[in-house]
C-alpha cells in the first residue's frame, strides 16, 4: 500500500469544507479506537493489571472515570486539533503546499496542550471528585512528575500520549511527500521510495517518539 493511497483516504474524510459535526464526530471516532488500542496494550504489558481491574470493581470504577473523564477528552481535543490542521491547509490536490506548515504547528501545540488539559482536568477532578485528597494544589504538584513518564508508557498518560499519534500521522505522510516532492535531488529523495508506506510510518515512529520525549523533558521540568 502507497502513501498516496491512505493520504487519500484521510482527505475523503477531512476535506477543506467538512462539515464542524462532521469533523468532531470523526476525531472522536478514531479518537476512542486509538486510545482503545493502547488501552489495551497498555493493560497487556503492566503485570498484574487486569486482575485487579477484573477483580476490584473499585479500582474497575477508577479506571473507567479516568479514562472517560481525562484520557477521552484529552485524546480528542488533541486529535481534533491536528484532524483540523491537516483538512485546513495540508489535504487534498492542492499540492500539499500547507503541510509543513501544518506540522510546524501541530508539534508545539501538541505539546502545550498535552499539558495544559492535563493539568486542568486534574484540577477539575480535584474538585469535582475528591481526587488527590481533594487539593488543587497537589493535583497540579503531579502533572510534571507523571507526564515525565508518560513518553516510556509507565502510566496512562502515556496511554493518551500514544493514542493522539493517529491525527499526528496523516500531517508528517503528507508533509514527507511534499517535501521530498520538492527535493528529489537529496539523499532521501534520491535513495528512497518516498510513495512507500514501510518507509514513511518507519520514519514516522521515531519522530513520534522524539515529540513524546521532548514532551515529558518539558514536563520534567514542571514547577512541584
Amino acid at each position: 500500500m502507497s502513501t498516496d493511497r491512505i493520504l487519500g483516504q484521510f482527505d475523503r474524510w477531512f476535506v477543506p469544507d467538512i462539515p464542524f459535526a462532521r469533523l468532531v464526530l470523526y476525531s472522536l471516532l478514531l479518537s476512542c479506537a486509538a486510545l482503545l488500542v493502547f488501552l489495551l496494550a497498555y493493560v497487556a504489558l503492566t503485570p498484574g493489571f487486569w486482575q485487579s481491574v477484573v477483580q476490584d470493581d473499585v479500582a474497575r470504577r477508577h479506571l473507567l472515570r479516568q479514562v472517560l473523564t481525562n484520557g477521552l477528552p484529552i485524546v480528542f481535543i488533541i486529535n481534533h486539533i491536528g484532524f483540523s490542521l491537516y483538512a485546513g491547509i495540508a489535504a487534498g490536490p492542492r499540492d500539499r503546499g500547507g503541510a509543513l506548515r501544518a506540522l510546524a504547528i501541530d508539534a508545539p501545540a501538541r505539546i502545550a496542550v498535552f499539558i495544559l488539559a492535563h493539568a486542568a482536568i486534574y484540577a477539575a477532578s480535584a474538585r469535582m471528585f475528591g481526587s488527590f485528597g481533594g487539593d488543587t494544589r497537589q493535583a497540579l504538584e503531579v502533572v510534571g512528575p507523571t507526564l515525565a513518564q508518560s513518553a516510556f508508557f509507565n502510566n496512562l498518560s502515556g496511554v493518551y500520549l500514544y493514542a493522539t499519534a493517529i491525527s499526528a500521522y496523516p500531517l508528517f505522510l503528507a508533509a514527507q511527500r511534499k517535501f521530498l516532492k520538492d527535493h528529489p535531488n537529496q539523499v532521501l529523495g534520491r535513495r528512497l521510495d518516498g510513495n512507500s508506506l514501510v518507509v514513511a510510518t518507519a520514519a514516522f515512529l521515531p519522530a513520534f517518539i522524539l515529540l513524546a520525549l521532548t514532551l515529558s523533558g518539558l514536563a520534567a521540568l514542571l514547577p512541584r
